[in-house]
C-alpha cells in the first residue's frame, strides 16, 4: 500500500515541517477515534483538544492576529494528511482554518481586539453562504434566519453566518448596480445560536455539520466591526496572501481535502484487491482490473499534481510579495472542480472493484460516502466552471476579480 508519507510534501526545510510532526503523533489517535466520532456525529473532545494544542486550526492564520500563516500550499500538504486519517477531521480542520482567516483579514480593528484578545487560538464555525437575512440599523445589522452546513459547530467558540442585506424593514433584499443580492457575512459568539440536531446524512458524519438558528428572541444585534461584505476586494491585512479572499481560501479548503480522500480510497482498494482470490483467480491478476487501476491512478496523480502546481505557483507569488493573477485565481477554482470530478469517478471504480468489500463498516466505505458528500458542495456547481472558461477565453474586463461564484467585470 502507499503510505500517506510518499503522497505529501514533508520538507525539512519548510516552514510547515514542525506541523508536520505534530500531524505524525496525532494521526494514531484521529484514527482510533474515527468510528467513535462518526457514531456521535460530531469529532470527539480529545482529537479536537489535541489539535488545537497542536495549531492546525489556524495554521493559516495571519501574523497581525498572532497566527503562523503558513503559505496555503504548505498547509495544504497537512490538510491532505487529515483528510487520509479521517475525513471528517480534515474537513473541520480546513473549516476552521479558512473560516477563522477570511474573518481575521476581513473585520475592523475592534472586532479583531474582541475576537482575538486572548491570541489566535479560536474555533469557529457556521454557514457564510446566505440562508439569513440582515437589515442595517444604527451600527450594525439585526439579523435571523436558519443556517445548515455548521461544520464542526460543536466545538466552535465563534459563529459566521451569511445574510442577504434587506431595507432598514427587513422586507426586500437589496440588489447591487451589478443585479445580484448584497451579502454580508456576520460574526457572533456561539451561545447565540442553537443546534437543531438534524445531522444524518450519507458521508461526512462526523463534521457534525448541524442546521441551527438563533438561541433567543427573532433577530440578533451583530455590529458592523463583525461582519464584511461577501464580494469584498481588498483585506485589512494577511500580506499578499490575504488577498486571496474568501473566493480564494474556501477554493483552498476543499481542494486540500479532496487529495486526502482520493488517496486513501485508492490505497484501501489495494489492501483489499490484493491479497483476495475469487471464482476467477487472484483478482489483482485481471487484466481488466490492472488496466482500469492504472488508469485510475493515473487520472488521480494527475489531479493531484494540477492542484499542487497551482497552488505553488499561488503561494510562491504572495511570497514574492504579489497579489494572486485573475488566471491564478481561475485555476484556483478549476483545480478544485477537476480534482473533485476526478476523486469522484476513483472512488466509484474502487467501491465497485472492491465488490462486497466496501459495503461493510470499514474505513473504505466510510471514505466512499465522504467523497461523494464533498462533491455535493455548492463550490463545486456547474456555473464557476462557466466562469472558469469565460475567465481563460479572455472575456473579463481588465479590473475583472473573482468573487466566491463568479468572475465580477
Amino acid at each position: 500500500m502507499n503510505s500517506p508519507l510518499k503522497h505529501a510534501v514533508r520538507a525539512a526545510a519548510t516552514p510547515a515541517a514542525d506541523f508536520h510532526a505534530r500531524v505524525d503523533k496525532l494521526l494514531p489517535q484521529i484514527e482510533a477515534k474515527a468510528n467513535e466520532a462518526e457514531a456521535l456525529g460530531h469529532l470527539t473532545d480529545d482529537v479536537v483538544a489535541a489539535m488545537r494544542a497542536a495549531g492546525l486550526y489556524t495554521m493559516l492564520f495571519p501574523k497581525d492576529v498572532g497566527g503562523p500563516e503558513l503559505s496555503p500550499f504548505e498547509a495544504m500538504t497537512v490538510i491532505e494528511r487529515l483528510s487520509y486519517a479521517h475525513a471528517s477531521v480534515g474537513w473541520c480542520v480546513l473549516g476552521n482554518n479558512m473560516e477563522g482567516t477570511t474573518m481575521a483579514i476581513y473585520i475592523a480593528d475592534e472586532g479583531i481586539r474582541k475576537v482575538f484578545a486572548g491570541g489566535p487560538d479560536i474555533t469557529i464555525a457556521g454557514n457564510g453562504v446566505p440562508r439569513g437575512f440582515a437589515r442595517p440599523v444604527e451600527g450594525g445589522f439585526m439579523i435571523r434566519g436558519n443556517w445548515a452546513y455548521g461544520s464542526g459547530i460543536q466545538h466552535a467558540e465563534w459563529v459566521h453566518s451569511g445574510c442577504f442585506v434587506t431595507d432598514p424593514e427587513g422586507k426586500d433584499m437589496v440588489i447591487q448596480p451589478n443585479g445580484q443580492p448584497k451579502i454580508v457575512v456576520t460574526h457572533h459568539p456561539r451561545a447565540t445560536i442553537k443546534l437543531l440536531g438534524n445531522w444524518d446524512v450519507l458521508g461526512l458524519r462526523a463534521t457534525g455539520s448541524f442546521d441551527y438558528t438563533l438561541s433567543v428572541g427573532d433577530e440578533l444585534f451583530v455590529p458592523t466591526h463583525m461582519t464584511y461584505d461577501f464580494d469584498i476586494g481588498a483585506p485589512r491585512r494577511g500580506g499578499p496572501q490575504g488577498a486571496l479572499g474568501l473566493a480564494g481560501y474556501s477554493a483552498w479548503a476543499h481542494a486540500s481535502w479532496a487529495i486526502g480522500v482520493g488517496r486513501r480510497m485508492l490505497d484501501e482498494l489495494v489492501k483489499v484487491i490484493v491479497p483476495r482470490r475469487d471464482p476467477f483467480g487472484p483478482s489483482c491478476e485481471s487484466a481488466s482490473f490492472k488496466f482500469q487501476f492504472a488508469q485510475a491512478e493515473a487520472r488521480y496523480r494527475a489531479a493531484r499534481a494540477l492542484v499542487y502546481e497551482t497552488w505553488r505557483d499561488v503561494s510562491d507569488s504572495c511570497g514574492r510579495g504579489e497579489t494572486p493573477s485573475l488566471d491564478q485565481m481561475t485555476m484556483i477554482k478549476l483545480s478544485l472542480r477537476h480534482i473533485h470530478d476526478v476523486i469522484s469517478d476513483v472512488g466509484t471504480f474502487a467501491h465497485r472493484a472492491a465488490r462486497g468489500a466496501s459495503l461493510h463498516n470499514t474505513p473504505m466505505q466510510r471514505f466512499y460516502r465522504d467523497i461523494h458528500a464533498g462533491t455535493q458542495h455548492i463550490l463545486m456547481a456547474d456555473q464557476i466552471v462557466e466562469e472558469c472558461g469565460r475567465a481563460l477565453l479572455g472575456l473579463p474586463g481588465p479590473n475583472a476579480q473573482w468573487t466566491v461564484f463568479g468572475v465580477t467585470g
